[in-house]
């Protein structure tokens, strides 16, 4: 079982990806593990506050960032992010959604990058790393929850979004290779 962690306080989480000792503090209090969901809603729920957090993360990232162009960059991941919201406030109103029988290409580029921090100065080349990094993050979240829900119709969901997300990822690692990896 994958373990999340969430503060109490700002309701931020953590996917534990490497156990370590000590306890994980956030606000300064300890965040609390998230044990378990009690309903499909708990899981929808848990989704759409991700998706509010990555498009307030990249709309802060768009705001602070000095160059234009990686401005719209951001600004683009973010309108991606609220409209993954909205198909999870859809679903949480019983819509169902199909995934695609397309198979979707992991580059894997972002597995071999170092994290980024982001700051007001920085390049394009980190903006996508920043923006892989995170659309990685966001496949392996959804696939994690599809695999904790026995609710057929959330699980298809759920796939969906990380296909979604997966195919945000390709495109930032395409772009990535194209505009970063270019041999002179």
């Amino acid at each position: 079982m994958t373990e999340y962690f969430q503060c109490e306080e700002c309701k931020q989480s953590v996917k534990i990806v490497d156990k370590g000792k000590g306890q994980l503090t956030c606000c300064g209090k300890h965040m609390h593990m998230i044990d378990r969901f009690e309903s499909s809603d708990d899981i929808l729920d848990f989704a759409i506050a991700k998706e509010q957090e990555a498009h307030d993360f990249y709309t802060h990232c768009a705001q602070q960032a000095k160059q234009l162009s990686i401005q719209e960059v951001f600004k683009d991941f973010a309108k991606d992010e609220l409209k993954h919201k909205n198909i999870l406030i859809k679903a949480k109103q019983g819509k169902v959604l199909k995934p695609s029988d397309k198979q979707i290409e992991d580059m894997k580029i972002a597995d071999y990058l170092v994290d980024i921090t982001p700051t007001p100065d920085m390049d394009y080349q980190q903006a996508l790393i920043i923006a892989m990094k995170r659309e990685k993050a966001s496949f392996e979240l959804y696939s994690d929850l599809a695999a904790l829900t026995n609710d057929a119709n959330l699980q298809t969901t759920l796939q969906v979004l990380a296909q979604e997300e997966a195919k945000h990822k390709l495109r930032i690692e395409t772009l990535y290779e194209k505009d970063v990896l270019t041999w002179d």
